[in-house]
């Protein structure tokens, strides 16, 4: 008779890692990147699961999510999140609860693809063999020189599309954009993503300024909360421009009400935050309802594989941070190849495996 294997008691680290250089977007300034990881054990074989936020979001797995998981069967992976759901149920859902719920969830998804020896891509069955990526960085704290250089090696490496922030400055930013456009050619997509940094009015504006220079993709122009400035850019922004958001939602009631607003062209969700990749599958089967395309939102280790099975899903984002980070503290991290990457199915789960000392390092 086959032994069923149980969770054991989720283990997490939180590293900080400091950023190359200062970095800003449109609302905010950063110099370093927190991520959240998460080992869990079971059948003699070790998940690992991550998300980027706060360190509290470990405090909240240790404190309330811990033992929502523990002793469960380790296949049973609706069961665990909905376990864990129950949990954090005074606490809210939204924010670092769900932050940390991803953590876990996306740890018992490698888990279960280790036991199964496949990838999670192969797990949940790939529709794609690989996934197209968009460079992204061009952060708002770059001189024009360093955001002409970034830029310009993604597009000369093969990447289709590349992204820059805006909306700290925006007297600068049509300057900027012409350098980035420069840099790039013109036969590579050229992305603007604002941070929720304009009014309506003042979104249409620069949308106008943008399409000057051929920009396809318009992030968070308002704020993602203003479902109704988000649609009058999609009705009033210039024709072909794609107007999107989604990275900040925490639950499928979220991007249920982005979709039924019409407010975006492509929605994009995050398996760090949305309560990892059983989260993610759900916003997924809601943009393939409302027949929209479906973006992930950094972390590309973990969304290549999630993308991967999915056939609507556009195209993973190729974020700077996380990519060094990624590399950083994990051998397995995937690389890109003429601006796609690939799973490697000779390596289980996310293909992921930590490095000790790297990650000992950058402990808090």
């Amino acid at each position: 008779m086959r032994v069923v294997p149980t969770l054991g008691t989720p283990r997490v680290t939180a590293c900080r890692v400091p950023t190359d250089q200062p970095e800003s977007d449109g609302t905010l300034k950063w110099d370093a990147t927190t991520i959240v990881i998460v080992q869990i054990d079971a059948g003699g074989t070790t998940g690992i699961g991550y998300s980027y936020g706060d360190p509290a979001v470990g405090t909240y797995i240790n404190n309330t999510l811990a033992d929502a998981v523990a002793g469960l069967n380790a296949f049973d992976i609706p069961a665990a999140h909905r376990a864990m759901l129950h949990a954090l149920r005074n606490d809210g859902r939204a924010g670092i609860a769900s932050m940390a719920v991803s953590a876990v969830d996306n740890a018992l998804w490698d888990l279960k693809a280790r036991l199964l020896e496949v990838s999670v891509a192969q797990l949940l069955g790939q529709a794609q063999n690989s996934i197209a990526i968009y460079g992204s960085g061009g952060f708002t704290s770059y001189s024009d020189d360093r955001l002409a250089r970034q830029l310009g090696d993604w597009a000369g490496a093969g990447i289709k599309s590349v992204k820059m922030k805006i909306g700290r400055d925006p007297q600068r930013d049509p300057e900027r954009i012409r350098v980035a456009r420069g840099a790039i050619g013109n036969d590579c997509g050229l992305f603007v993503d604002a941070n929720g940094a304009f009014t309506p009015k003042q979104a249409l504006a620069m949308a106008e300024t943008c399409a000057r220079f051929d920009v396809r993709w318009f992030e968070e122009p308002v704020s993602s909360d203003d479902l109704a400035g988000l649609r009058l850019l999609r009705d009033r922004g210039p024709a072909g421009m794609a107007i999107t958001a989604g990275e900040y939602g925490y639950d499928p009631c979220y991007f249920r009400r982005m979709l039924e607003a019409g407010a975006v062209d492509v929605l994009q969700a995050d398996a760090t935050r949305c309560g990892g990749v059983t989260g993610f599958l759900a916003a997924a089967r809601l943009a393939e309802a409302f027949q929209v395309p479906i973006s992930a939102h950094c972390a590309p280790a973990l969304h290549l594989h999630i993308c991967a099975a999915l056939p609507h899903a556009q195209h993973i984002e190729w974020f700077h941070d996380h990519v060094r980070l990624e590399h950083m503290l994990f051998d397995g991290a995937p690389g890109q190849d003429q601006g796609r990457v690939t799973p490697d199915a000779s390596r289980p789960g996310f293909g992921l495996s930590i490095k000790s000392s790297e990650v000992a390092q950058a402990a808090i």
